[in-house]
């Protein structure tokens, strides 16, 4: 019998386009879900998505009362203050804070409701401006990076900090933004690797500054609003240089600049008593909405084609002057997409309500239904997403201001009072406060959530909560 040819015994399969692609993809695949489940990162305000969205369960209750602590892995003081939120990559946290070198009390002094004041005299304490990394698992001190050393060049309110901008990690680097301080750029090391002084400009009323920049495409934009000059500018994340600068015609907003990456296209999305998206890459203008006048604290949030942005009631002498809205915006935008006559809807608008509660707090996005929080009367909205429609509206008992912004882990809404106060609700269509976890501490920051973990930072601490075992609690 003859001897078959080699290729009869053994044929050649040439791979199809189909099956690299496939074959491709499955290796993405394998990288991701290995890259996701050694940890999970938050590198920025509310996390990589801007919607403060954990990706695994979280946990319900904590407590650390009299030595006695549940899920509680860890705490350590912070020196200093600072409001700005922990940012988290490869198990380690990053934080900021500003340290007085002096004995002077510098606050911040708890929300009493009213105006408050200026904390003038604090200009003339010197302060150092430090970024500070711990390990995540541990707690302890890797090290810490003093960016400047010196005297405010602005007051602040007096429940304000200088370091209230939260930071940004892309794993290259760490990025500090001290408002009018300037922004710091280190390596993971914590050595500086540049500096930028984006100017000094009188603030509202001398509240000090609050805004986060936001990383998007190798671009660090910071929304620079003012009293002055105020202005969005785009810089280089490797190099520090300028990439792009627009003038803006607003004076002090509060709110940080997010990317909504929709069906369409990436857009920058920047608060104000007029919002606008702008093209990250070239700051060029793609629409405006007016929102009827009141300030832009809080930070939008977006999901899918969807976005959601608001601003504060703005009120004289008791009565309502305009604002307070909350819109549902779509993705394709050009020119101005305010509805005209205020309409119920328009081209780009599917919806718009007034008196939203909108205010200090940013909303949070849970089973289909928008969370929000108001500042000082302890009351929460829960709206649909779809139709705008109020699902209820709740005061919530013993609550005190809201100003740090709500967190969720897909089925639970977690809203932290001022007072250290977190209220764990149910994501159904009524409502149910599931627990109320007290720390007994002041607290405007949000925190980060990182592999199941909340980390959560006090006037006085920072805190890592996570569901612990009987055995874990036993070896406490």
């Amino acid at each position: 019998m003859p001897e078959k040819p080699m290729c009869e015994l053994m044929p050649v399969r040439i791979p199809t386009l189909t099956n690299i692609v496939r074959g491709f993809a499955i290796v993405s695949l394998i990288v991701c879900f290995s890259a996701t489940s050694r940890a999970d990162n938050w590198p920025q305000f509310r996390g990589p998505n801007a919607n403060a969205l954990s990706t695994r369960p979280l946990p319900t209750t904590w407590s650390d009362h009299d030595g006695a602590t549940q899920n509680i892995r860890w705490k350590i003081p912070v020196a200093g203050e600072g409001w700005s939120q922990p940012v988290v990559w490869s198990k380690k946290v990053f934080l900021t804070a500003a340290v007085p070198l002096s004995d002077a009390d510098s606050g911040p002094e708890p929300y009493s409701g009213g105006g408050g004041r200026a904390r003038k005299d604090l200009m003339e304490t010197e302060f150092l401006y430090q970024v500070i990394c711990v390990d995540a698992d541990s707690g302890a001190e890797v090290w810490r990076t003093t960016c400047k050393a010196g005297k405010p060049p602005i007051p602040r309110h007096n429940t304000n900090t200088y370091a209230t901008e939260t930071p940004m990690t892309d794993g290259k680097r760490v990025y500090a933004y001290f408002g009018m301080n300037g922004i710091y750029a280190l390596d993971m090391e914590g050595k500086v690797q540049w500096q930028q002084d984006l100017g000094v400009f009188e603030m509202r009323a001398d509240w000090g500054t609050a805004s986060s920049p936001t990383l998007f495409g190798g671009k660090l934009f910071v929304q620079v609003d003012n009293q002055v000059e105020s202005f969005l500018i785009a810089l280089d994340a490797e190099t520090g240089d300028e990439i792009w600068r627009v003038a803006r015609d607003e004076k002090s907003q509060y709110s940080s600049p997010m990317i909504w990456q929709n069906s369409l296209r990436n857009e920058l999305i920047i608060g104000g008593m007029i919002y606008r998206s702008y093209d990250p890459a070239t700051g060029k203008l793609l629409w405006k909405l007016d929102m009827a006048k009141g300030r832009s604290s809080a930070t939008p949030v977006a999901d899918g084609d969807k976005l959601f942005v608001g601003n504060e009631l703005r009120s004289r002498g008791g009565e309502d002057d305009g604002g307070g809205r909350l819109f549902c915006v779509k993705p394709g935008g050009s020119g101005d997409i305010t509805p005209p006559d205020d309409s119920p809807e328009s081209e780009f608008v599917a919806w718009w309500i007034e008196k939203a509660d909108m205010q200090m707090a940013s909303p949070t996005i849970c089973n289909g239904k928008i969370y929000l929080f108001e500042r000082s009367a302890g009351n929460m909205r829960c709206v649909n997403m779809e139709t705008g429609e109020t699902v209820y509206r709740q005061r919530l008992r013993g609550a005190k201001a809201f100003w740090a912004s709500p967190w969720t882990d897909g089925t639970r809404v977690f809203s932290l009072d001022s007072n250290g106060m977190t209220h764990v609700l149910s994501s159904s269509d009524k409502y149910e406060l599931l627990a109320a976890n007290e720390f007994d501490q002041q607290t405007w920051s949000t925190p980060a959530l990182a592999d199941g973990r909340i980390y959560l930072r006090t006037s006085e601490n920072l805190y890592c909560i996570e569901n612990q075992s009987p055995v874990d609690r036993q070896a406490k």
